[in-house]
């Protein structure tokens, strides 16, 4: 009897209890994992159910006449003559033209023609003069344009706006959507993808239908550039030396300390230093695509340290000794033999730094930099482009438009969080293909 219960082929109490335990432990890990996925899964879903529609846009599809009597009575074709026809000689035709198609199509309405021509956008006219003044010899002949239908309307053909809505709303009526329900069963409205958010700028709060993020990629791009210039050198060289060539003594071991807590340190404190030292200092130019990349790079550095002398801790010393072995001298042994195998690691750490610096706010803001730009940024000189204009970016314009009253531009800021998170998840899908390729195992 002793003998059966001191086999090991039956489990005791104890056994029992501590096998108990780790089932338990192992569904907590699982149900742990559960709940992250499904944090992850209704955000996910929260912010692709809002912006998806920033992705489409009303389009209304007129034949606009372009009398020379209005728009070049010079007849000369000159782009400074022509350029003083402003926005407000160009509205009265996309009216007449809409009205013309309603009367082609045999729709009528007790709309006047001022709630008429408020069906198509604000910033049709600026978009047709741009589109004249790009083609003078259109000048005197009729053409076909899709112009943007009014932030309401749009909202109407994406289910945010009612019939219901429309009656407490100053903007709109449900006659308005009644006539614009009648002009896109007949095929004179449509609603398709919208390049133009991709592409176009910011615009006023008036006009949601016309903001683009645009200048927003272009503004980050601007900043990443400076932060892989700046970051990536100085963040490997620095690990380098304090990894491979830097004495252990009390200094070196204050600059590590440091460099961790930098780390540490939350964002909005390196904006205060960048406004501090590149703008009240410096006399840089506030809002600058320059300042919001050194801003960045010192937010980034700490990052891309750690990151490097981790990857340069994960060589294995016999590596330096063999090449210190063979007569290679410290330098040599470092750059040719330790760096290649830890390439994998330094750029995994650098991506991972600039994809944190893509994603912040906090420090942009402090410098300035939610300015409203509506246009490009220029070429890359000395009074504009990276170091003159002033510029935005991606989490900025999410920021700028979450602080506008017109329920457009919570569309297009959750589709602005889209774009970011493709961004994002690009950048992080770069980085461990980077690691799976370069990786060796020791």
């Amino acid at each position: 009897m002793t003998d059966v219960l001191n086999s090991l082929l039956v489990q005791d109490d104890r056994t029992r209890r501590r096998n108990a335990a780790e089932v338990r432990f192992h569904a907590y890990g699982l149900g742990a994992i559960g709940v992250a996925v499904l944090a992850l899964v209704l955000l996910l879903t929260s912010v692709v159910s809002s912006g998806i529609g920033a992705f489409r846009q009303t389009y209304i599809t007129l034949e606009i006449p372009l009398p020379e009597e209005k728009l070049d009575k010079s007849g000369r074709r000159d782009s400074a003559v022509m350029a003083r026809v402003t926005t407000f000689g160009y509205a009265p035709l996309l009216r007449d033209a809409l009205l013309a198609t309603m009367a082609q199509k045999g729709l009528t309405t007790t709309l006047s023609d001022t709630d008429i021509a408020g069906i198509i956008s604000k910033e049709a006219a600026a978009t047709m003069r741009d589109h004249v003044l790009a083609n003078p010899d259109l000048i005197g002949s009729t053409v076909t344009l899709d112009v943007l239908a009014e932030g309401r309307i749009d909202g109407y053909f994406k289910g945010r706006v009612t019939m219901e809505s429309a009656e407490l709303d100053g903007r709109t009526s449900p006659e308005a959507l009644r006539i614009v329900q009648l002009l896109a069963d007949v095929g004179v409205i449509e609603t398709r993808f919208n390049w133009r958010f991709l592409t176009a700028p910011d615009a006023s709060d008036q006009r949601p239908e016309a903001a683009g993020l645009g200048v927003a990629i272009f503004g980050s791009l601007y900043m990443m550039l400076v932060v892989l210039v700046l970051a990536l050198p100085i963040g490997v060289a620095t690990s380098i030396y304090l990894e491979e060539f830097a004495p252990r003594n009390r200094l070196s071991d204050l600059i590590e300390v440091n460099i961790s807590n930098l780390a540490a340190v939350p964002s909005i404190v390196f904006g205060i230093l960048g406004l501090a030292i590149f703008i009240n200092f410096a006399g840089l130019r506030q809002s600058s695509p320059l300042v919001g990349g050194l801003v960045l790079t010192l937010m980034t550095l700490p990052t891309i340290i750690i990151s490097t002398r981790a990857a340069l801790k994960s060589v294995p010393p016999s590596i330096r000794d063999a090449a210190l072995a063979v007569g290679a001298s410290k330098m040599q042994s470092v750059f040719h033999h330790v760096l290649p195998p830890a390439a994998p690691g330094i750029l995994t750490g650098t991506i991972i730094g600039l994809a944190q610096a893509l994603g912040e706010t906090a420090p942009l803001l402090l410098i300035g930099m939610v300015a409203f730009v509506r246009d490009y940024p220029a070429a890359f000189t000395a009074e504009a482009g990276l170091f003159g204009e002033a510029a935005t970016a991606l989490p900025v314009q999410v920021f700028n438009w979450t602080q506008r009253a017109d329920p457009g531009f919570a569309e297009r800021a959750s589709g602005a969080i889209i774009m970011l998170l493709v961004f994002l998840l690009a950048m992080n899908t770069v980085a461990i293909l980077l690691r799976r390729r370069f990786e060796r195992r020791w």
